[in-house]
């Protein structure tokens, strides 16, 4: 039984294949950003991480528009933002003209992080567009698939099927 849950198609298939590719791609690239973060040994989840790009991105933010900015709850903001304080990759300042308010920013040392994630995620992208037999390509659509072949990622058809088997049981050593 194929449980392959293609995107519904706006209109013709080529837009379900470039949503589908582009799912595809996604896992490529949250993957390759975990591998980044992964060699730096920094003890930061992808989660906190997208936190530090949003404060990278945006400058300063108070807990309520970093929480906007995520779609997530302050209170998740709160406590994601007290363990990179605690590492020393966000500060927390208090707010001039109205002190209960807190803003948090990067520290130095969470710049040189998330500028060093950046600099190696994009080189290692630049491998994969070089690794990916691009001549061919004929549309956005095949283009975004060669990439997705091109990193080791399945494709999204493929992932669907592996998902419908991930959780039977692998057989044993006797073939049982």
């Amino acid at each position: 039984m194929d449980l392959y849950v293609p995107s519904p198609a706006t209109s013709a298939g080529g837009d379900r294949d470039l949503v589908d590719g582009l799912a595809a791609l996604s896992r490529a690239l949250v993957g390759i950003t975990a591998r980044t973060l992964g060699t730096l040994d920094a003890d930061v989840t992808l989660s906190q991480y997208r936190t530090m790009v949003v404060l990278a991105s945006r400058g300063p933010l108070r807990t309520v528009d970093l929480a906007a900015a995520l779609h997530i709850h302050p209170s998740t903001v709160t406590r994601t933002c007290d363990r990179l304080v605690r590492r020393g990759l966000v500060g927390r300042h208090p707010g001039a003209a109205d002190r209960r308010v807190s803003w948090l920013a990067l520290t130095e040392e969470g710049k040189a992080l998330v500028g060093e994630v950046m600099r190696r995620r994009t080189a290692q992208i630049r491998d994969l567009v070089r690794g990916a037999e691009t001549a061919a390509v004929g549309g956005v659509a095949e283009l975004v698939e060669a990439l997705v072949v091109a990193s080791g990622e399945p494709t999204e058809r493929q992932w669907w099927q592996r998902w419908e088997r991930c959780a039977e049981v692998a057989p044993t050593a006797h073939g049982r």
